[in-house]
C-alpha cells in the first residue's frame, strides 16, 4: 500500500554534514520542503539564503531554516547530524559520550514538534546514537534507525568495481555491522554482473582472492580516516547516501538498504543497533533480511554486536 506524505524534510545540525545533505536533497529533488536547524543563527541563516539564491536551477524545494526547533514542526522525516565531530585519528565509538547525551535529549523534543516523524540518525557513532534515541522515547516500530553501513556498502562496491573495471551499478554486496572499525564485509554473497566475487577472473586470474578482498576490506574501514586526515570530514558521500535514504522513505520504494536498526532476533542478535540489509519503505525501517552468511562472517557480526554493546554500557 502507498503511504502518502508531505515529503517535508528537516536537517538538525549545519556542519559541513548536514550542508552537505541539504544540498544533496536539493539538486537530486529528493524532498518537497526542507527546513534545517542549528543553534548557530547566522549559519542558519547564510545556508538557507546559499542554498535558495540557487532555487532556479534545481526542483521545486523551499528551504526554510532558523535556531528554533520548532522549524522542524510537521516533518515527515528529520535527519540529525548535531554533535560533536570527528578528528583526525579518533575512532567514531571514542565520540560516544558527548553524542549519546545529545540524542536522548534532542529526540523527545524533535518528536514532540513532529509526532509522526522518521528520525534518521547520522550522528557518529551512528549505532550507539541510535540505540540511545530509541530507547529514550517511545517511537513507533521503524520510526528512528541510523544511516550505519549504507555508505560503507557504497565504498564497497565502489573499490570492488574499480578493481574489475566495470560500473558500480554492476556491484553487488554489503557491509554490515558497526558503522565502523568492527564492521563486516559479506564476501560470501558480493556479485559482480551476476558473478560471485570469488569466481569472477580477468583472463583466467581471479580479481578477488584473499589478499585482495582484505586489500579492499581495509580500504573501506580506512576511508574516512584518509578523508578526515585531508580535508577535515566526510561530508559529500554521506551527503549523497542519506538522500538516497530520504527518497526511499519519501517515494515508498521498499528498498534494500544496510541502514542500522534496533535487532529482535535477526542472526540471533537482540537489544542493539547494527546495520542489516533492511526493506526502508514509506513507514521507515522494515523487515530485516536474513541473507546467509560464512561461518567467519557470522562469527565477526556477533563481536561487532559485543563491541556495540560494550560501548552503550560504558556511556549508560
Amino acid at each position: 500500500m502507498i503511504v502518502q506524505r508531505s515529503d517535508k524534510v528537516s536537517i538538525v545540525g549545519l556542519g559541513s554534514v548536514g550542508t552537505a545533505i541539504a544540498y544533496a536533497c536539493l539538486i537530486r529533488g529528493s524532498a518537497g520542503a526542507l527546513a534545517l536547524y542549528d543553534i548557530a543563527a547566522k549559519k542558519v541563516r547564510a545556508e538557507v539564503l546559499d542554498l535558495n539564491h540557487g532555487s532556479q536551477f534545481v526542483p521545486h524545494c523551499p528551504v526554510d531554516g532558523s535556531d528554533d526547533i520548532a522549524v522542524t514542526a510537521g516533518s515527515e522525516i528529520i535527519v540529525v547530524t548535531a554533535g560533536a565531530k570527528q578528528d583526525p585519528g579518533q575512532t567514531r565509538l571514542e565520540l560516544a559520550a558527548t553524542n549519546v547525551a545529545m540524542a536522548q535529549q534532542l529526540t523527545p523534543q524533535l518528536l514532540e514538534h513532529s509526532p509522526d516523524a522518521i528520525i534518521v540518525f547520522v550522528t557518529n557513532p551512528v549505532d550507539v546514537v541510535t540505540y540511545a534515541a530509541a530507547k529514550a522515547v517511545d517511537a513507533r516500530p521503524g520510526h528512528i534507525f541510523g544511516t550505519g553501513t549504507v555508505l560503507d556498502s557504497s565504498r564497497f562496491r565502489y573499490l570492488i568495481a574499480q578493481r574489475a573495471d566495470l560500473s558500480v551499478s554492476n556491484v553487488h554486496g554489503y557491509i554490515v555491522g558497526e558503522h565502523g572499525d568492527s564492521e563486516i564485509p559479506l564476501w560470501s554473497s558480493v556479485s559482480i554482473g551476476g558473478v560471485p566475487a570469488t569466481h569472477f577472473t580477468r583472463d583466467g586470474v581471479p580479481l578477488f582472492d584473499e589478499t585482495a578482498q582484505r586489500e579492499i576490506t581495509q580500504g573501506v574501514i580506512n576511508a574516512a580516516y584518509e578523508i578526515i586526515e585531508g580535508k577535515g570530514a566526510t561530508n559529500l558521500a554521506i551527503g549523497l547516501s542519506t538522500a538516497r535514504i530520504i527518497e526511499a522513505i519519501i517515494g515508498d520504494q521498499h528498498r534494500v538498504l544496510p541502514v542500522s536498526t534496533l535487532q529482535e532476533g535477526v542472526y540471533g542478535l537482540d537489544d542493539v543497533c547494527l546495520s542489516l540489509p533492511t526493506v526502508v519503505t514509506g513507514r521507515g525501517a522494515g523487515q530485516v533480511l536474513e541473507i546467509p552468511l560464512a561461518g567467519a562472517e557470522l562469527d565477526g557480526l556477533r563481536a561487532s554486536a559485543a563491541t556495540l554493546r560494550q560501548v552503550w554500557e560504558s556511556v549508560r
